[in-house]
């Protein structure tokens, strides 16, 4: 160490014995008027799996639980959100910050759609702009008393991901994932970054597990046999769910109605997260 040693490593191009790393602080304040108790990240390792799905109805269901609900969809290149509960509106703001839009039930919903003139309009940016929006959707949004806010992300372990596990106090992830044989290291890679990030693993939900024929009521695996089982064993991670392909789940979400969609499979895991509590 240095006769005068200030101890700012950072600062500090000397390579002694002493020297600390010091790690940088990524993250991000909420606004200073928002409230929020539990945040949930509902990821996937690729896209198409139905994790904007299970977004929308783990909120829908948490909402009929008297639980204030909030959704905020950071998939800002494939943003879903908003179709699925029928928004038409954009978000509006004032001179204290950006407001959410509410959906039918009162789900807090900021989705980069929300924002946009026309909801078909791409946006062409490239990962750094992306990943600002998204912490500007966490930290400029005024997010009033919310129990349980679903973050909806996009596919990968990209840039999106990495900022906010870095700049967002996440609670813990629940991976979506579907029956193909790709899963397993589709999986393996969402969980290793997970660890990697020190962000708890809830668990993993299934989507297009099986078909029920509404004739005979026997169960078809479309996508081959599931080995969800297997895999989330060798990861030490627990099953929470397995969606069948319905299509009155795909209409509901077409029609903007998602809030009314029937079904109980992901009751399971809509009670760990209430067990887990959700009002401080």
């Amino acid at each position: 160490m240095s006769d005068i040693c200030g101890e700012n490593c950072n600062s500090c191009s000397d390579d002694c014995d002493d020297r600390k790393e010091q790690e940088t602080d990524f993250s991000e304040k909420p606004h200073e008027l928002s409230k929020i108790n539990k945040v949930i990240g509902v990821i996937s390792g690729k896209g198409g799996v139905g994790k904007s799905l299970v977004t929308s109805m783990l909120a829908v269901m948490m909402n009929r639980r008297d639980y204030k609900t909030a959704i905020l969809d950071a998939d800002v290149t494939g943003p879903s959100i908003p179709k699925a509960f029928g928004i038409k509106e954009k978000a509006t703001s004032t001179e204290l910050g950006l407001l959410p839009v509410k959906s039918k039930t009162g789900i807090d919903i900021m989705s980069i759609n929300l924002l946009l003139k026309n909801e078909t309009d791409p946006v062409v940016w490239r990962g750094p702009i992306i990943a600002n929006t998204v912490k500007q959707f966490w930290s400029d949004v005024i997010w009033n008393d919310v129990d349980y806010m679903f973050i909806d992300m996009p596919p990968g372990t990209g840039d999106v991901p990495l900022t906010v596990f870095q700049s967002v106090p996440v609670d813990g992830i629940i991976i979506v994932t579907s029956p193909q044989e790709l899963v397993s290291m589709i999986v393996s890679k969402a969980v290793k970054m997970a660890k990697m990030m020190n962000i708890p693993i809830i668990g993993v939900v299934e989507n297009m597990s099986y078909f029920k024929c509404p004739d005979c009521d026997t169960e078809h695996t479309i996508f081959g046999k599931s080995q969800i089982e297997e895999i989330a064993q060798k990861h030490n991670v627990d099953v929470l769910a397995k969606l069948p392909i319905d299509s009155k789940i795909a209409a509901a979400c077409d029609k903007g109605l998602i809030e009314l969609f029937l079904g109980d499979w992901l009751e399971h895991t809509a009670n760990i997260l209430e067990k887990d509590g959700g009002k401080k």
